[in-house]
């Protein structure tokens, strides 16, 4: 087998046996990567903490058929500012189920890698609204479904705008409205995240506008995987 090393978010873990677990880390340069983790269940493992859902690790690899094993862990940034806030962390597990749902095995995706890290570090360190719904509107345009947001989808008119559709793939104005409402403020938000004012309206303040565009968000990123977020849905529970 051969050794490589590379940087990663783990994504999610399951058990294997009885002391070893099976990590799903999205990593740098060899896209989403699954490895065993023996013995990482012990009382005594060395590595276990640094294995943590959400952790930004740097690895060492065997390679497998398969499933690739884990050698060493060095823990580049730890996950426990997002652990420590049930709000932060809900929105973290969101931002990973969504890559994990995108990635594919073992496909490079650097970029993707990228965006992940971002979008984790806005999260632990910058209190915005609308840290979640960038990456989702972020991701949904890496992966060529950014939505129209200048004119109307369907008929090229600038307005008013006062609908979203995402499966017409955008905004609407009042003639051809299919989808739902949407207020000029949010239309103003998701044209700062999409159009290069990505930090401008992370500073922004909570209010009805950035609820409207989260809640947007995570609908066309669920029509997008078809399927519901596992870790919304659990949010929306509690």
């Amino acid at each position: 087998m051969s050794l490589y090393s590379d940087k990663g978010v783990v994504l999610r873990t399951y058990k294997l046996g009885e002391a070893d677990r099976i990590v799903v880390i999205m990593t740098q340069n060899h896209g989403k990567v699954r490895a065993v983790a023996k013995g990482i269940r012990k009382t005594k493992s060395k590595i276990g903490a640094r294995l943590e859902v959400l952790s930004h690790v740097e690895v060492l690899l065997y390679k497998g058929k398969e499933l690739d094993i884990v050698n060493q862990v060095e823990l580049i940034e730890s996950s426990a500012p997002l652990h420590a806030d049930l709000d932060r962390l809900t929105q973290g597990l969101s931002m990973l189920e969504a890559v994990d749902m995108i990635a594919d095995d073992r496909q490079p995706s650097p970029h993707l890698y990228r965006m992940l890290v971002g979008a984790l570090n806005a999260l632990a360190h910058q209190a915005s609204p609308l840290v979640l719904a960038a990456f989702y509107w972020k991701l949904l345009a890496a992966e060529g479904v950014c939505p129209q947001m200048e004119r109307c989808v369907s008929c090229n008119s600038t307005g008013p705008l006062v609908a979203f559709d995402m499966i017409q793939g955008g905004v609407q104005c009042k003639e051809c409205r299919t989808g739902v409402s949407i207020s000029a403020r949010a239309i103003e938000l998701l044209q700062q995240v999409l159009g290069g004012q990505l930090n401008f309206a992370l500073a922004q303040d909570a209010s009805p506008a950035t609820a409207e565009i989260t809640h947007l968000a995570t609908h066309s990123m669920e029509h997008h995987i078809e399927r519901r977020l596992r870790s919304v849905a659990m949010f929306e529970r509690g």
